[in-house]
Order: structure tokens, then sequence, then C-alpha cells
């Protein structure tokens, strides 16, 4: 085939899903010449599935995301049909924002957004080779012999990489929603030193809305709470309901009596599917003393009659899908739109990269998103978001960002992955995050924003606002230290059922016994004009200091191991005193500094102890 020039940038990003988009954008606003390589124009901040943003600890990745300087947050409130805040009635570190949204729209405004962006260039095209000399990246090369010269690139394929949908006895080499597939850069993943893998997920099927008898459903109507971007104020007053519904017994039995039929069950896939989003025959047979598995309808946007029905995954075949679907309660009589499906495709093991992201045995190429073994929407925004951003700094010859686990859900993410890597499509929980009190979802700016101003992503605009959002707390909080008028004070303690007071108090103390700060306003009249974000923030570091204390203090043990640098090249296999296996582990992995060490699997206390000593005789 014959060459030719595409011209010259400084990177390239291969992908336009949600990885993708993240890296991009950081690239070209941080200053630097970017090209999006991507399959399909039309797929560019595509969801080919759930038409949602945020959910449990994926919230908190959102809303780092925009702390950072990212577009997810905004693009999914310019697109939100409804907001929901999850865990509402549990605390403070596990509440989670969720919403609705349009998906064309989110389509439309990220390609939008692209369009209008400064030094980003877009392609259709499909990646066959990543052109390196002398262990660096030089260039990419396209099916179609264009050559891309360029100092860095972002892999950010999703799903698209080697993809095949199945369905029942049907299996297309395809990608999601029909798209076109990529087929040509897995060789030359595994011929750069990539160890290959192959994982699995899947989506459930679309209804005609008009065919769905919502009466006979539960309505799930949206919720007045705040969104996703720090850059916004509110959300609408109007939002469009989703419904809940139900799995039967008769769903069950159906499933069971066909699993002969079943993909996942019949041998046809044997790749690895997500723990925690599992198929509905996976659902059946796992939790077989369930009577019931809880469904909810979503509008897949406002402009279209498509409703999703998160929870009924599934890769049956056509004539059973529709039997499956009917056995519930107002679907009895419901149409298939898209019906459902499962995917495969190629990814890579995340060991092999190092906390930038960047790939150990390439310098210049980073890898973000599905690729690394993840799944989500979120998850792969914010690698995406940090590979792009590492890129530029590399490019521009700065310093590394790399979020501590006490910094950030996204710190958590990546640590987990090129640390502890994942058998698994990984998801990220709260449960993964040791100090997630810490790292509440309310205060993603005050957490990450300098971090993103000085990395240059965060622009004057937002970081004034930040810096006045920080004023506002401080105000807040000094406020709130003063002392509240006594008999006020003493009606309101009484009213929760405390004995009266013997002497004066604070408004931080009122908050400290319990007393919510919404009725201390009102009983007051304080802090009227305050914005709710800022109040929340402001309340739950009073009620929670004790505990916030005694995280701060295991925070300080991990920076100091984290601290303590390992050398590059340290050669383990000659430290006696290591068992075995640590020894293969730290070989493999081969941790930046102890705190990395210490949270590989395999490596034990005496392990990390053995490697202090070493340290200190050098």
């Amino acid at each position: 085939m014959q060459t030719f020039s595409e011209g010259v940038c400084d990177a390239v990003v291969i992908g336009a899903g949600h990885a993708g988009a993240e890296a991009a954008l950081a690239l070209a606003r941080t200053g630097l010449s970017t090209v999006v390589l991507t399959l399909n124009l039309d797929s560019i901040g595509f969801m080919p599935c759930n038409p949602s943003v945020g959910g449990t600890a994926k919230g908190h990745l959102v809303r780092e995301i925009d702390a950072l300087g990212g577009e997810m947050g905004l693009c999914a409130d310019r697109c939100a049909l409804q907001y929901r805040m999850l865990n509402e009635g549990k605390g403070a570190a596990v509440q989670s924002l969720r919403a609705q949204v349009d998906k064309n729209k989110y389509h439309t405004e990220m390609k939008r957004v692209f369009e209008h962006t400064e030094n980003l260039r877009i392609l259709q095209g499909e990646a066959a080779e990543i052109l390196v000399e002398n262990g660096s990246v030089v260039g990419v090369k396209t099916a179609y012999g264009g050559i891309l010269t360029c100092r860095a690139v972002v892999i950010a394929t999703g799903v698209y990489l080697g993809a095949r949908t199945i369905t029942g006895e049907v299996v297309k080499e395809a990608g999601p929603n029909g798209f076109e597939r990529a087929t040509l850069l897995t060789q030359n993943l595994a011929a750069l030193g990539f160890t290959v893998r192959r994982f699995k997920t899947g989506t459930p099927a679309r209804l005609d809305g008009r065919t769905v008898d919502y009466g006979r459903l539960t309505p799930q109507p949206g919720e007045q709470t705040y969104p996703f971007s720090f850059l916004n104020e509110g959300v609408p007053a109007v939002q469009t309901p989703c419904y809940l519904a139900y799995t039967n017994q008769n769903t069950h039995q159906l499933i069971l009596d066909n699993l002969s039929r079943a993909p996942l069950y019949n041998g046809e896939i044997s790749s690895t599917g997500p723990r925690y989003c599992p198929s509905i025959e996976t659902k059946v047979v796992r939790f077989s003393d369930k009577a019931r598995h809880q469904l909810f309808l979503e509008p897949e946007g406002a402009d279209t009659t498509e409703v999703y029905v998160q929870g009924l995954s599934t890769s049956l075949p056509h004539d059973l899908q529709k039997e499956v679907y009917r056995t519930v309660q107002g679907l009895e009589h419901c149409e298939i739109a898209r019906y459902a499906y499962a995917i495969e495709y190629d990814c890579i093991d995340s060991l092999d990269l190092l906390p930038t992201l960047q790939y150990k045995r390439v310098q210049g190429l980073y890898t973000a998103g599905q690729i690394n073994g993840t799944s989500g929407y979120e998850e792969a925004a914010a690698q995406g978001l940090m590979a792009g951003l590492n890129a530029s700094l590399w490019l521009r010859g700065l310093p590394p960002l790399i979020l501590r686990r006490d910094e950030a859900y996204i710190g958590v993410l990546i640590d987990d992955l090129v640390t502890k890597g994942t058998d698994e499509p990984y998801r990220m929980m709260t449960s993964r995050a040791e100090f997630r009190l810490t790292l509440r979802q309310d205060n993603a700016d005050l957490r990450l924003t300098e971090y993103g101003y000085r990395a240059g992503l965060v622009k004057e605009e937002r970081y004034t606002r930040f810096l006045a959002r920080k004023r506002q707390r401080e105000e807040v909080e000094k406020l709130l230290d003063t002392r509240a008028e006594q008999q006020a004070a003493d009606g309101l303690v009484q009213k929760h059922g405390d004995p009266p007071l013997t002497a004066g108090v604070t408004y931080a103390d009122l908050i400290r016994r319990g007393i919510p700060l919404s009725e201390i306003r009102e009983a007051f009249k304080i802090l009227e004009d305050a914005p709710q974000d800022v109040l929340l923030t402001a309340e739950t570091e009073i009620r929670y200091a004790g505990y916030l204390k005694r995280s701060e203090e295991a925070i300080a043990r991990v920076k100091k191991l984290e601290a303590r640098p390992l050398p590059p090249d340290l050669d383990y296999e000659s430290i006696s005193g290591l068992r075995l296996e640590a020894r293969e582990k730290l070989s493999r992995i081969r941790p930046l500094n102890l705190g990395q060490a210490e949270r590989i699997s395999g490596v034990s206390p005496a392990d990390i102890a053995v490697l202090m000593v070493y340290l200190s005789l050098k």
C-alpha cells in the first residue's frame, strides 16, 4: 500500500469515545496540536449502553473530572433529562450523583465541542500501527496508508478492537450498535509487547416506549440537587421521569428452560464479563433464590420513543428476548426497537502501564478506558483525562500528575489498575476507596482544581470561580464558629430530644449534636444566600470532623511510604529476605515507591520491611 503524509502534530488520540474525548481535549486545551483518529465521526461521545452519567462512585469520578477541567460533567449537564442523588439516606461519603441524559444530544454536543476546540483536528479512519523508533513513539499509520507524525499517542479504542457481537446463535464481526469494528491494531499491540486479553460486556434491548404500559409501572421522578459541573448553578425544575419494574418467576423460568440457547452457557462466549453488571441470565442462575430483579426503564432521549431497560441485559436469541421482556408487568405488549447483545473485545493487561498510564516499554505511548480493562463511561473518561494530561505534561517537559489514593477516586482507579491489575472488567465502587470520607463528591474542586490549574487545563474563569467558592466556604465556617443566641439554641436542642443547654454553644456545636444545618439556618435566619453546595461541604466537614482527623492521620502514614522512592532498575531478585512471590510481583510491576509496593497483591508487610532495610543501607 502506498503511504502518504497525513500531517504532523504533537499527539494522536485513537478513539473518540469517553476516554478519547477527554484525552483529546486535555491535550488540545493545553496548547498541543492534536489529531483524533476515530472509526466514525458519528461515534464521538457515543453512549453504546445506558443513557446516563454518574451513579455510585461514578458520580464522584465525574465531579473530579470536572474539577480538573474535563468536559464530561459540563456535557452531561447540558444534556440531562433527570437527576437523582443515590444513597441519600446513607452517609455523605457514599452519596453519588446520577443523571439520565439525552444520548443523541450528548454525542452532538461532544462533537460540537470538538469542532470548536482550538488545536484539535478530527479525522475519520482506522489506526493500523503505532510507529516506534528507539523505544519512542514517532507516529501512527492508518489503514489507508496515511502517516500521522507525532511524539505521543493515546490509545482509547473502547470495545471496538477486535469486537464481535453475539445474540443467540448469531455472531457478527462488528462493534457496538452496528458500528464498524477495528481489526488491525491488536496485532501491532502484541508486537509492541502488550499482554492482550479478551473481555466481554453487554447491553439490554431498547423498547418502543409507545408499547409500554407505564400505568402498571412505578414512576421514579427526578430530584432537585446540584449539577455535575462546579461551573453550573442548578438543575432543571422540570425533569423526565424514569420507571421501576421487576422480573418475576415466569421471567426466570423461561430463561432457565432455555439456557442451552444462551451463549453465556452453551460455550459461544468464553471471555470474561463484568461481575457488577451481569446479564439477566447470570443473575437468574447465580441468585436462584431471588424472587425478582429490579429493572429501570429510562428514556434514551427527548426526541425519541426508545426506552432503555436497565437490569435486563442479555445475549439470548431474538425470539426468546421478546418472550422474556413480555413476562414483565407493564411490558406484556412491548415491541423491541433494538435487540440486546453481548460484545467481546480486545484489551490489555493494565499492569503493563505506569501510574501516568504510559506504556512501560514505549515512551510517549498511553492507553485509557476499556482497553485498560475497565467498564463504564466515567471510568473511561477519568483515565482519558489523566492519560491526555500526562501526555501533555510530558510533551511540555513538565512533571507528571499522579493522583494519590487519598486525593481522588481517579487516584484509586488508576492505582488499582497499575498496581493490582484486573482479571475482569473493572468498575469503580465507593468500597474501593479507603479514604472515601475525604473523597466526597461535594469537595472535588477543593481537592483537585489547583492541580488542574497548575497543569494548564483549568482556565482563569474556572479558577476564579473556584477561589470565590473557597472564600465562601471559609466565610461560612467562620460564621458557624460564632455563638448562637442562647434561647433559640436551647429550644432547637430540646426539640431534638436533648436536655436543656447549661452553657453557650456555637452553630457548629449544634451541627455536631446532629441538628441539620437547614434547621439552624431557618431558626436563626443565617446563611440565607449561601450556595447549597458550599453549605453541604461546610456541614459535612463539621459533622465528621473527628473521623476526618483520624483519616488525616492514616493519610500521613501513607504519604511517608509514598515519599520513599524505589529505583526503576532495582534488581529485586538480588535482595535477600524477599519471598519468591514478592520478587516476581515487584519485578513485574516495578512500583515507583514503597507505598505502591505495599499495595501489590502478594507483597507482605514483611517484604516491605525488607525493602525499607535495603533502602536504608543504600
